[in-house]
């Protein structure tokens, strides 16, 4: 910058201070006389615009508490959807997890990267721009995001057909009339979204198995499970009855029967002595 641009833009600055209209023009005017080559790190603002919602992020506090709802282990592999400037993602990776953020916003991926970078943790922590309403991330055994209910819900058919034990954690937003399986608070150093809540990608059941020498039907609403089993001309009802992954459990004829459920079928044990299996019959 030669002296005389110098004093132009000095005589500038003074006169917008002296009305009293300092702000734009000043960010302007010095950003048009900024040395060749200098750069300002991107600083994402809370409630800035996103593609789908506000960028707000999630206090440290809750992200500490989302992971530990999830029980994540270095077994696991966390996908975070919409991960912003990287905190969830760069917090499980410092935990020895790999995990991965998808972020529409490119300037946030940049952000988020050199965040994890400054961790020293770019080997577990990494980034991608993308929608994720088209991306793959069915390979994650957790997922974390902080959306909107109405945004879950539209997630919520391709998370139903993820890995059974897949566990799910949102800030703050539910899944409407999907109850979740777990509820948490950050605790009092929270001010503000500080509530989260899980869900386990449950296994499909719903439908006919051979139990024995009776057949089950079974009516399945995500995790939860309702039906009968027939056996000798006689209608038994089953009651408490539900999905933990893939893990099943219920009571029928008064005998509690937990058990596992694979591709071959479900078996398990009965509570009081006694094993049990079923096929699947039907759909």
């Amino acid at each position: 910058m030669n002296i005389a641009r110098t004093l132009a833009l000095a005589c500038t600055v003074s006169a917008l201070a002296l009305n009293g209209s300092l702000g734009g023009s000043m960010s302007v005017a010095l950003a048009q006389n900024a040395p060749a080559g200098a750069a300002t790190e991107y600083t994402p603002q809370s409630g800035q615009e996103g593609k789908d919602v506000v960028w707000v992020p999630t206090p440290q506090a809750l992200v500490d508490r989302m992971l530990e709802m999830a029980e994540v282990t270095r077994d696991d592999y966390v996908v975070d959807l919409g991960s912003g400037d990287g905190r969830t993602v760069i917090t499980a990776a410092k935990l020895g997890i790999r995990a991965h953020g998808i972020e529409y916003n490119p300037e946030m991926v940049k952000l988020a990267q050199r965040r994890a970078a400054a961790e020293g943790v770019s080997d577990l922590a990494t980034f991608v721009q993308g929608d994720i309403f088209e991306s793959d991330f069915s390979d994650a055994t957790v997922v974390t995001l902080f959306l909107l209910t109405s945004l879950n819900v539209k997630l919520r058919p391709t998370l139903l057909e993820m890995k059974p034990g897949t566990r799910v954690v949102s800030n703050t937003f539910d899944m409407e009339d999907w109850k979740p399986d777990d509820e948490v608070r950050a605790g009092s150093e929270c001010t503000s979204w500080c509530v989260a809540y899980k869900w386990v990608i449950p296994a499909k059941v719903g439908g006919s198995w051979r139990l024995g020498d009776g057949e089950l039907k079974l009516t399945q609403t995500y995790q939860m499970l309702d039906g009968e089993l027939t056996r000798g001309g006689q209608s038994l009802p089953i009651s408490d009855a539900r999905m933990d992954g893939a893990t099943i459990a219920f009571t029928v004829d008064g005998k509690r029967h937990v058990g596992t459920v694979t591709d071959a079928g479900m078996s398990g044990q009965i509570e009081g002595g006694g094993e049990w299996s079923a096929t699947r019959t039907g759909s």
